[in-house]
């Protein structure tokens, strides 16, 4: 089969300039206010363009979007369970590819996605991820991680970062909020050995979208983590979601990267972090940390930085 890296080697970068003009997802939606979720989601709905094909599990872009009789999409479009959005995925491609080998379809270059939030991605969607990934499906799998089960009532999930106040890991005299640190799913991902995978944020636009292009570009399974900043679970204001989505990156806290075929590339090299009280105090579900609680957490996010800059370096001897 042919490589990611190989797949990627003439590939050509989206500019302002030249952006796709179709939207599989439209306005008319029902997102809340200030939502950094769903313009990640029409970024990379734009980026794939008329070719998208979007296997979507429950979550707040499927409800915000398909209120029946009602619908955003303007592509091929399927509402499938919180734990399955990978294993549709990969029943669709495996279906187009039956369909083509008949000739009862042509192959129109179709670009299959799955789309799910980080419940339905990083708890009860791993096992069907891990598993399309394993038999090497060709679509690729996008989740948009707003850090909570933000669709049914802002609870903590595995995705949750330490110390942070949802609806059933409360503050109080014996917690600080979340308990465990936030799973690391891109790395999940990449230690499947496939093509590729990488993180992207809504701040950066152009980064994102390019990444979501050779997603989809690439030959089989490719992994998305994208950051996707909850205004209403969250506790912050509205207008100021990009900037978080750009101050979570500043930190150190979501480096942007891409591991094309096990080799790691950084895609934007922090020099001079923001600390990450910088980052947590505008948000409520941070609000009864101490500077001992931030304190500690940047221990962690700089260790975690370093240890990706060791991957970086060790994967890149050349450099």
């Amino acid at each position: 089969m042919k490589t990611a890296t190989a797949a990627l080697e003439n590939f050509k970068k989206l500019s302002p300039k030249n952006l796709p003009l179709d939207e599989p997802l439209s306005k008319g939606h029902r997102a809340c206010q200030g939502c950094g979720e769903v313009l990640a989601l029409r970024m990379i709905a734009k980026a794939v363009g008329k070719e998208l094909i979007a296997v979507s599990a429950t979550g707040c872009m499927e409800i915000i979007s398909s209120p029946y009789p009602q619908t955003a999409w303007e592509c091929p479009w399927i509402h499938v369970a919180f734990e399955n959005a990978a294993s549709v995925a990969s029943g669709v491609e495996a279906g187009r590819k039956a369909l083509i080998r008949k000739g009862r379809i042509k192959d129109d270059g179709a670009k299959i996605m799955a789309f799910a939030g980080d419940g339905g991605t990083a708890d009860i969607g791993i096992q069907a991820l891990s598993g399309a990934i394993e038999r090497g499906h060709n679509f690729t799998y996008v989740c948009l991680d707003n850090e909570a089960y933000m669709n049914t009532g802002v609870q903590r999930s595995s995705s949750t970062p330490y110390g942070a106040m949802t609806t059933t890991s409360p503050p109080g005299a014996k917690s600080k909020g979340q308990f465990s640190w936030k799973k690391n799913m891109p790395m999940i991902a990449a230690a499947h050995d496939m093509p590729y995978v990488a993180t992207a944020s809504p701040a950066f636009h152009m980064d994102l979208m390019n990444k979501v292009r050779k997603a989809v570009t690439v030959p089989g399974p490719a992994y998305l983590h994208v950051f996707a900043p909850c205004p209403t679970g969250w506790r912050c204001a509205p207008d100021i979601s990009v900037e978080t989505a750009r101050q979570v990156v500043q930190a150190r806290i979501f480096p942007l990267y891409e591991v094309i075929d096990g080799r790691y590339v950084l895609n934007r090299d922090v020099k001079k972090p923001l600390p990450v009280k910088e980052y947590m105090k505008k948000q409520k579900r941070f609000a009864h940390l101490t500077d001992e609680d931030f304190a500690y957490i940047q221990e962690k996010v700089d260790a975690d930085w370093n240890r990706l800059k060791a991957l970086v370096k060790a994967t890149n001897p050349e450099d």
